[in-house]
């Protein structure tokens, strides 16, 4: 019978997609709170009132003291970062990767509660920042507390915190597809049904329960743009070159002020609120540049905004969103970059041809997007699902394609994966199907065994297998019918006493444990973590259908295979056309 599968999925996928599905429906009703929460504290910080109505920081009228405002909100930040948990300092989804790159996918149950009051206060007082961020780490520790509450392993762990993320942001911008890619190119770091199903699961029951109770999506609808000349493709590059030349420069402003803070000779508690300070001031001169800013999205898609005012708010928005980030407050980066991403496109607008004045904000905004979070197909469906525009679909791809390409070349991490190296651990990006998968235990082992009689007494195996240049570690042992017994190797015989002069006998009273063997079917990946778990170096292949019978024998030599032919195919260079021309 052929055991070989496409996937590695068992049963258990439906006990976690279970839970997933939960884990959708509570992340939703988190999300909402957290929107209402950040309403509750923009309507009190800035119009002294009790409202969980959302009402933009730029309607204020509180003249010059807006400025103290953020500096009060970046206070209460470094306090609950400093008594609290300094894990609430960032982005939130640089939190989330560590946890379930370094962390076995465990997040402390106070996050859930201090990071989300944090954000509040941060983008209530007029933080120029996005709330995904931190309702993805929100759903995230979410996700990753349910978990905890069962017997699960770390990966079944990491699905479920990663399907609490990717609810969360379903849930605020009505984007689930672009929610679940966002989950695999940012934080699940594979493709496997295991975790993929109840991800997508979550997201869309996140999603289904969306319009009871913030109304239905897209957040920013948009006439369709229609079939597009091949001239706006070709602009659609440039626009692009542009985003990624802009990514790179937003990115590196995080850090730079995030390396100016480092030297200042306070605590990092006060951080936050001199990052405040910069926000107040530039919030006095750009009222909108002030907290999340979906408005000014609708405004720059819209084309309802003036060239100076346009390029003025990106100058101030950027400013104050990096240098506040970089003091180490609590905030998304999502929204701003939209709104920054959009703006320039507005600015491109004045000079690139299109029948439409809403085209260019929109690629410029997920090139944008793409570029700074190296996540490229989460910025094109991110941007389809917010305005449902599917005539935009192929100068998304180009434009978004391009910036990713500029940003790979040119930056050696990301803004979120910077966050994480600066806490001394580097993630890799690349996906690939582990070569050790991709090839199975039958292509690479040995058909020869060489199997030790059961019957054969201990004194003649130890002389004629394991003396002098013995070839092999270990060996099978086989009874009268040839049926697979154990393995015996030196360290069966050398753990027990010294035999004497008298005693000598069969090989089969020194194996005292189940033989651990390798199956048709299995890939090397399966064999070769069985190894490691046990500490052996070679395995007897058998038949499920017959485990007693052996047909060939694995060894840690034969694992080497797939990878030596996975350097031919990377490191040689051949041309097949000349050589069957000469």
């Amino acid at each position: 019978m052929d055991n070989k599968s496409d996937f590695s999925a068992n049963h258990r996928l439906l006990l976690i997609s279970a839970i997933a599905l939960g884990i959708g429906a509570i992340c939703s009703l988190i999300a909402v709170f957290l929107l209402k929460i950040i309403y509750f504290f923009t309507n009190l910080f800035f119009f002294q009132q009790f409202s969980l109505e959302f009402r933009s920081p730029a309607e204020n009228h509180l003249g010059w003291l807006v400025i103290l405002i953020p500096v009060v909100g970046g206070l209460l930040i470094g306090l609950m970062a400093r008594y609290g948990s300094d894990r609430i300092r960032g982005h939130g989804i640089p939190e989330a990767l560590e946890a379930i790159l370094f962390n076995k996918s465990l997040m402390q149950p106070k996050l859930a509660v201090i990071k989300p009051l944090s954000a509040a206060v941060s983008i209530g007082s007029g933080g120029p920042f996005g709330a995904e961020g931190p309702i993805i780490m929100t759903g995230g520790a979410f996700g990753s507390i349910v978990a905890q509450l069962f017997h699960l392993t770390s990966a079944e762990r990491r699905t479920l915190l990663v399907a609490g993320a990717a609810a969360g942001m379903s849930a605020t911008f009505a984007t689930p597809i672009a929610a679940v890619l966002l989950a695999v190119e940012l934080l699940l770091f594979e493709w496997k049904p295991r975790s993929v199903v109840p991800v997508a699961l979550a997201s869309a029951v996140a999603a289904a329960i969306r319009p009871l109770i913030l109304g239905p999506g897209p957040l920013f609808p948009m006439p369709p743009h229609g079939l597009l000349p091949f001239l706006d493709l070709l602009c659609a590059a440039l626009v692009g070159l542009l985003a990624g030349a802009f990514s790179t420069v937003l990115t590196g402003a995080v850090y730079k002020f995030e390396d100016l803070f480092q030297k200042l000779p306070i605590h990092w508690m006060w951080w936050p609120a001199l990052g405040g300070l910069g926000i107040g001031i530039g919030g006095y001169f750009q009222p909108r540049a002030l907290g999340v800013g979906y408005d000014v999205i609708a405004d720059f898609l819209k084309g309802n905004m003036g060239l100076t005012a346009v390029l003025l708010l990106i100058l101030v928005k950027g400013l104050i969103w990096s240098f506040s980030l970089g003091s180490g407050t609590s905030g998304g980066v999502l929204a701003p970059l939209l709104i920054m991403g959009s703006g320039l496109g507005v600015l491109e607008s004045s000079f690139l041809p299109s029948d439409a004045a809403t085209l260019w904000p929109l690629i410029s905004m997920a090139a944008v997007l793409g570029g700074v979070m190296r996540s490229p197909f989460t910025a094109i469906l991110f941007a389809f699902e917010l305005t449902h525009d599917d005539g935009v679909l192929l100068p998304l791809l180009i434009a978004t394609m391009v910036a990713h390409t500029f940003t790979v070349l040119v930056m050696k991490r990301s803004i979120l994966t910077e966050k994480v190296a600066r806490r001394g651990f580097h993630v890799f990006r690349e996906y690939s199907v582990d070569i050790l998968e991709r090839v199975h235990v039958e292509d690479v082992m040995s058909k020869k065994v060489v199997a030790i009689p059961a019957s054969m007494r201990v004194k003649v195996v130890v002389s004629r297998y394991f003396s002098g240049s013995h070839k092999h570690r270990g060996y099978p042992v086989v009874d009268g019918q040839n049926q697979l017994v154990g393995v015996i190797a030196p360290s069966d015989i050398l753990k027990r006493p010294p035999l004497t002069n008298r005693e000598n006998p069969p090989i089969r009273d020194l194996i005292d444990q189940s033989p651990i063997v390798a199956f048709l079917g299995e890939n090397c990946r399966q064999a070769a973590s069985r190894m490691a778990s046990h500490g052996i170096g070679r395995l007897p292949v058998v038949d499920r259908s017959h485990p007693k019978k052996i047909v060939g024998i694995l060894s840690r030599s034969d694992l080497f295979k797939p990878s030596l032919k996975h350097l031919d195919e990377e490191g040689v260079r051949e041309t097949y056309l000349l050589k069957r021309s000469k």
